[in-house]
């Protein structure tokens, strides 16, 4: 039971990623893709109807993971205090600049929210790649099951590291680098005319520099975290994983060259799915690693509910998936094609 719950928990932070990131992404790229405030408009409505609605799967997850996995996420939330702090203001940054941006004519009004928006997305994506690099490295737990994480020491790995060093900067990097090629792709498909010309060229670059940071960090883990691809190539079944992830990379480009616009964004979340899923795999049973000492990690066994309780929320579970997926089908459905601004000016 508690593996299942690893496995769901694993699941609905991939999804919530994949969802929500290209909404970062969009963020990212969109004043480099969009010089006009037409052009910018059309990139607020190609996430507009949805962005909200992805940011749901993240109080999903951290529900599932406070139901099943409860000294998980007292010990994280607590030791992650002032990171989460910061995750918070950004998405509530993101979302003002969202819905306020258009309530004023004004330039500099609009340039404002368009720079808060720039801004956050661009940390909440390094913010995302530095929090798997700490659940990667390992987090200063002590014998009590608790740590305290400063927003940084000196920047090098050990046994009491700050939240941000070489290792989860360079996470956070390739982080950016991904969603921004997702986010562009989303842009590729939802869009037309220059907006999406550029966001062609753009998709093609962020990819080119992710995969450059991420050969980067893959030799980093394999010295940060020793067996970390062993435990992963050691699962026979896993390889579908590792073959994902190398796949999906030729896969993007190519849909992208064919003018094949969904295939290549659905290639682009498969890549962050399945990687996201490879590293779950490769760090289970451990939830929290402890770099004080091995034996004081949380894992899916010591820190998992009561069997109980996981029991019946396995009940549950199907249901509020079965309703969350039947509302986003509906949302893509009802939004889709390519954006087509109201000429009136409604809408963002």
């Amino acid at each position: 039971m508690e593996t299942l719950w690893y496995a769901l928990v694993s699941v609905m932070m991939a999804v919530y990623v994949a969802l929500d990131g290209f909404d970062f992404g969009a963020g990212i790229v969109h004043q480099f893709v969009a010089k006009t405030d037409e052009e910018r408009r059309t990139v607020l409505n190609a996430i507009g109807p949805i962005w909200d609605g992805n940011e749901v799967w993240l109080l999903a997850a951290g529900g599932i993971l406070f139901f099943a996995f409860p000294r998980v996420y007292a010990t994280g939330f607590s030791g992650f205090y002032l990171p989460l702090m910061m995750v918070l203001w950004l998405l509530i940054l993101r979302g003002t600049s969202i819905e306020f941006r258009s309530h004023v004519e004004g330039p500099l009004w609009r340039s404002f929210w368009d720079g808060v928006f720039t801004f956050a997305s661009s940390l909440m994506a390094v913010v995302l790649g530095a929090a798997l690099g700490n659940v990667i490295r390992g987090v200063p737990v002590n014998q009590a099951g608790y740590f305290v994480g400063p927003l940084f020491t000196n920047f090098l790995p050990g046994a009491h590291p700050g939240v941000l060093d070489w290792y989860t900067v360079l996470t956070g990097l390739f982080a950016t680098a991904v969603l921004a090629g997702h986010g562009a792709l989303y842009l590729v498909w939802k869009t037309t005319g220059a907006v999406q010309e550029r966001s062609r060229k753009l998709a093609t670059k962020a990819w080119i520099i992710a995969i450059v940071l991420g050969v980067l960090v893959t030799l980093a883990t394999a010295d940060i975290h020793p067996g970390f691809y062993g435990r992963l190539i050691s699962r026979p079944w896993t390889w579908v994983l590792v073959l994902l992830v190398i796949g999906s990379l030729p896969l993007i480009f190519r849909q992208l060259q064919r003018g094949q616009e969904l295939a290549a964004f659905l290639a682009s979340a498969a890549f962050i799915v399945a990687m996201l899923a490879g590293a779950a795999v490769a760090m289970y049973p451990n939830m929290l690693v402890s770099t004080i000492n091995p034996s004081y990690s949380l894992t899916a066994f010591n820190a998992a509910a009561g069997q109980t309780g996981l029991k019946a929320g396995i009940v549950w579970w199907p249901i509020g998936m079965l309703l969350a997926a039947g509302y986003f089908t509906y949302i893509f459905r009802t939004t889709r094609g390519k954006v087509v601004l109201d000429p009136e000016g409604h809408g963002y």
